[in-house]
């Protein structure tokens, strides 16, 4: 990746419904170069996929909450049941397996404090393994950004 690549990632990270010819005069490129970095960039996989940003809380999404999980199995098997299981939960944003003393970290939204221990009881009730969950609720998002730092 080149300059002119970051700088294109940078404009569509910001807002992919900037027109190409917006782009192409913003890295100095005609359209037709422009489109084709563009395709290239989809076609190697570094843009994944192009979506819309929706305020969680304008569609009543109002509660953050950062879930630590402790597992007693590490083997191959329970790892992909555990993954298969964790995307099959709407409310999981984000799934990390961890180093330290916890094994996975979940980011999950809910509408509120209720809806979360509904939840955690489908969490708790399904996934089989779990040593210990601790859950810490997010009182205020003092950053949240998709944006990749891409220096040209």
């Amino acid at each position: 990746m080149d300059k002119t690549d970051k700088t294109i990632l940078n404009i569509l990270q910001q807002d992919s419904t900037v027109a190409i010819q917006s782009i192409a005069d913003t890295v100095n490129l005609s359209v037709t170069p422009c489109w084709k970095r563009i395709k290239r960039l989809e076609e190697k996989g570094i843009i994944q996929r192009r979506v819309a940003l929706v305020d969680r809380h304008k569609v009543d999404l109002g509660v953050s909450v950062f879930v630590h999980l402790k597992t007693q199995r590490h083997d191959e098997d329970w790892l992909m049941a555990f993954a298969d299981k964790i995307r099959q939960f709407d409310e999981v944003m984000e799934c990390y397996r961890m180093a330290g003393e916890w094994d996975y970290l979940l980011r999950v939204v809910a509408r509120d404090i209720t809806a979360f221990d509904h939840f955690y009881k489908k969490l708790i009730s399904q996934v089989e393994g779990l040593s210990d969950v601790s859950s810490s609720f997010a009182m205020e998002e003092v950053k949240y950004s998709t944006q990749l730092p891409l220096n040209p």
